[in-house]
């Protein structure tokens, strides 16, 4: 899924990219400069984002600027963490007059108002704020994220990145809320030390000498940096809840938007409990499935407990069952693919006229 493209750009939801998440959310929140910082096939996010005039950030004083690594004068490098990779972009940060920076993941499904971080961030008095989530059993793998401890203020008193046994249930959600000007000090204290993690040389290394703080937030929120936390939280899509919340309730999420048709849905096709985007065309079955648009479903197809993205035909008499469709798929007639016990990712790359 991203072999070609960088986990920002990848289609979520039947209709949006995962980027779509923290550039509406600063828009949302207020926020009229947004750095993002690309680096592996940054090719499809950049052409996505362009001037960022979907997300309301092509204003006159502000705008979404795209930091990929560059050279500068004899030297230069691929960006090698978080801190490196906003260290190199330092004159960006110098050049700006906001007070505050928030740092925020790029693959990560949720609505947030920053302003609420924010205040919470001065009313505590703290320099770092991170912003936590209590996960439950049923949720992802704890271990995948940075697990946080805190006392009874909510100062972070012990930081574990991607321990091997979790002694917490609370996770990082990789957004931070820092001082413009302590972040400036801090990555340049880094950099003259040859440092470049954000996580192990800033918040884990700062933890007792800076004023760090945890606010908890609970509604929903979701990492993506697998294929089974993909297809998990693409599938959530199809709960009543979720959909209310990300499709109805204020503040939206914005989206670069196709000029396609609406789904058509022919005579014999049936549909269950799926989302089917435009420009689709049903011929078939589809249930608990979520088809991005421009998906052809030929006749006497069955497609269930799927994933099928953008541009893809399905020929006729065709079998997909908990399996997740790459874009642009030609799957000939008469084939049959179903995941067994794991999350089964197709792809087959056929000539669609000369079948």
């Amino acid at each position: 899924l991203t072999q070609k493209k960088t986990n920002p750009a990848v289609s979520y939801g039947g209709k949006y990219k995962i980027i779509d998440f923290p550039l509406s959310n600063c828009t949302n929140s207020g926020i009229d400069t947004v750095g993002v910082l690309t680096q592996y096939e940054p090719l499809e996010l950049n052409a996505y984002i362009g001037t960022g005039g979907f997300w309301d950030l092509d204003s006159l004083n502000g705008g979404a600027y795209v930091l990929p690594p560059y050279m500068k004068g004899e030297t230069g490098n691929w960006y090698r963490g978080t801190a490196d990779a906003i260290y190199r972009n330092i004159d960006f940060l110098k050049r700006c007059h906001e007070p505050y920076v928030i740092i925020t993941s790029g693959d990560c499904v949720y609505k947030m108002d920053y302003n609420e971080v924010l205040d919470y961030h001065i009313s505590k008095k703290a320099d770092i704020t991170v912003v936590c989530r209590d996960m439950g059993p049923e949720e992802d793998d704890v271990c995948r994220f940075g697990i946080v401890r805190m006392n009874e203020d909510s100062r972070i008193v012990e930081f574990e990145e991607k321990p091997m046994v979790a002694r917490s249930n609370t996770v990082s959600t990789g957004i931070y809320v820092i001082r413009r000007r302590a972040l400036i000090e801090m990555l340049e204290k880094c950099a003259e030390e040859a440092r470049w993690d954000f996580v192990t040389d800033i918040l884990i290394r700062y933890k007792n000498l800076k004023r760090i703080y945890g606010y908890k937030i609970q509604d929903y929120w979701n990492n993506i940096s697998t294929v089974e936390a993909y297809y998990k939280t693409n599938m959530d899509f199809l709960k009543p809840e979720v959909r209310d919340y990300f499709f109805r309730q204020y503040p939206g999420i914005n989206s670069k938007i196709d000029d396609l048709p609406p789904a058509k849905y022919n005579p014999g096709c049936l549909v269950k409990n799926s989302l089917v985007s435009s420009g689709c065309i049903i011929n078939g079955q589809v249930e608990n499935s979520v088809l991005f648009k421009k998906v052809y479903v030929g006749n006497n197809c069955v497609i269930k407990n799927s994933i099928i993205l953008n541009d893809v035909y399905l020929g006729d008499n065709t079998h997909i069952e908990n399996c997740i469709v790459e874009s642009r798929d030609t799957i000939r007639a008469n084939s049959y693919y179903c995941g067994e016990g794991e999350i089964k990712v197709v792809v087959e790359k056929n000539e669609r006229y000369a079948l």
